[in-house]
């Protein structure tokens, strides 16, 4: 079992993300992030006591923040505000999605800053660790807050709609019945304290961090095996060209690119016909370089997110005092992402520009596309059709989205990020990119084969045996879509990057 992953409010990574959403690690609350919820609980009681104007606790959410919410209504109001902001529409996340949003919102809950009861803390440390996982539409959310969707893990937890355990679907109140729990009873703040956060587009945006780092590491691989199979001048690799211009992404790529390449043959070679490759070679670890840089400003910025307060209003607790704000504001971290999507349609671009050119015979040498026997074979042919239909799809995911708002609850809501959206188009591109750096591998490794007896680097002949373990050599025409699905599935698997890292640990030793 995985160790157990202790929350604090301020240490959460976008790899502890990842571990409790795919890999079932178990977690628990530090105390004194408890102690926290607790103080803040008991400052929320003394301010409604004294009946201090307090929005979402004794005054309504959104335009109806002029409405005055009597003790006595408190718990309809806060039930009534999860039924109303259940709206989300669309496909249902996947049950890794839903633990990784209610990991991040666990999170967040622990600074003390929502005052939310202790309850509902522990509940979703509950459902996390017995595996009961909301129903949780992914559309809906204007990203002002995921407030249309995370009412929908609202409604488990006062036991109305459904949930999911281990792919079936029960009623709440069957899983509920099962692990002995019982629905909460909510008291002032409570609903919005569940509905009004960014866990969501958070969340998933985490997942897709986390897939991201290991596509870049697995594009550099494949350009190294490109490379070789073009025979191609690294010249462009001396490490001196880069110290020159040093930034950090790009120095970063090289060095991976150089050490995948340690032992190859490549390095003995003149090139005298080689003088300069065509950019999408020759410039690799550049367009890579600037994909890494954004990566790693979108990693900051969302993991500063991830250990900090989006409530609203905002419970001050060493100053008994809470405030109306707009922490839940994620443009910072989404405009990341639009970034991050505009950089990997650079490298979508950069490796189907390197896959046609790995077919035309005026850059290889070789038989055109690559055929075993031009006479008898098509080989390569149509899928630089799919391969450019992909990276078509990818320019067009790639477009902003974090502008298109609309103002909202009688003009008070007048700006919105829309981060669910611009999360999840990130996420497609990169889904798309696996496939596209797939089909580029497959025509390396086929140029490699027709070259016969190359010497290939540690880290690419590690890459070689992989995708050569699941798709054999072209030697005739065969259906393309399997060899296409199963360099996709290896990719995805993280055993063809397991065993290029493993190649680089075996030379050390």
């Amino acid at each position: 079992m995985s160790s157990v992953l202790v929350l604090d409010g301020r240490s959460l990574t976008v790899q502890d993300v990842y571990t409790v959403a795919y890999g079932g690690r178990p977690i628990q609350i530090a105390e004194e992030a408890m102690a926290r919820v607790r103080a803040s609980r008991e400052l929320i009681f003394e301010l409604a006591d004294q009946d201090v104007p307090v929005y979402g606790l004794n005054r309504g959410v959104g335009w109806n923040k002029d409405k005055v919410i009597d003790k006595e209504f408190f718990e309809r109001f806060n039930r009534n505000l999860i039924l109303s902001h259940s709206t989300g529409v669309g496909a249902e996340a996947a049950e890794e999605e839903v633990r990784a949003v209610m990991l991040v919102r666990l999170n967040s809950l622990l600074l003390g800053c929502t005052g939310v009861q202790p309850a509902i803390v522990e509940r979703y440390m509950e459902f996390l660790n017995l595996g009961i996982h909301p129903v949780l539409p992914l559309k809906g959310s204007v990203g002002a807050a995921d407030i249309t969707t995370l009412s929908h893990i609202g409604l488990a937890f006062i036991g109305e709609g459904e949930v999911k355990v281990n792919g079936e679907r029960f009623t709440t109140g069957s899983a509920m019945d099962k692990e002995g729990l019982k629905p909460l009873i909510l008291g002032p703040k409570d609903g919005l304290a569940i509905v009004s956060s960014n866990a969501l587009s958070a969340g998933t945006g985490a997942l897709a961090l986390h897939a991201c780092e290991e596509l870049l590491e697995l594009a550099d691989i494949v350009y190294a095996l490109s490379l070789e199979a073009l025979r191609g001048n690294v010249s462009p690799l001396d490490e001196a060209v880069h110290l020159v211009r040093p930034y950090q992404g790009q120095l970063k790529s090289v060095a991976h690119v150089r050490d995948i390449l340690e032992q190859s043959d490549l390095w003995e070679s003149n090139q005298a016909d080689s003088l300069q490759d065509p950019l999408s070679f020759r410039g690799g670890c550049q367009i890579h370089g600037a994909a890494y840089d954004a990566f790693h400003y979108t990693k900051e910025q969302l993991q500063i997110h991830l250990n900090s307060s989006d409530d609203n209003p905002c419970v001050l607790l060493e100053e008994k005092r809470i405030l109306s704000c707009a922490n839940f504001e994620s443009v910072s971290w989404t405009l990341g992402f639009e970034m991050l999507g505009s950089a990997l349609h650079h490298v979508s671009k950069n490796a189907c520009y390197r896959t046609i050119k790995l077919g035309t015979p005026s850059f290889t040498g070789l038989s055109r596309f690559l055929t075993a026997d031009e006479d008898k074979s098509i080989g390569y042919c149509t899928v630089q059709k799919t391969i450019t239909a992909l990276d078509a799809e990818i320019r067009h995911l790639s477009n902003p989205a974090s502008a298109d708002y609309f103002s909202l609850a009688g003009d008070i809501e007048d700006h919105a990020a829309n981060s669910p959206y611009v999360v999840a188009k990130t996420r497609d591109i990169i889904d798309r990119l696996y496939y596209i750096i797939g089909i580029e591998a497959l025509h390396a490794v086929q140029a490699i084969d027709l070259r016969n007896g190359l010497k290939l680097g540690r880290g690419t002949k590690a890459a070689y045996e992989s995708i050569r373990s699941v798709v054999p050599f072209l030697a005739e025409d065969r259906n393309l879509s399997i060899d296409i699905e199963q360099t996709y599935q290896l990719f995805k698997s993280g055993k063809l990057l397991a065993k290029v890292r493993d190649s680089s640990v075996s030379l050390v030793n």
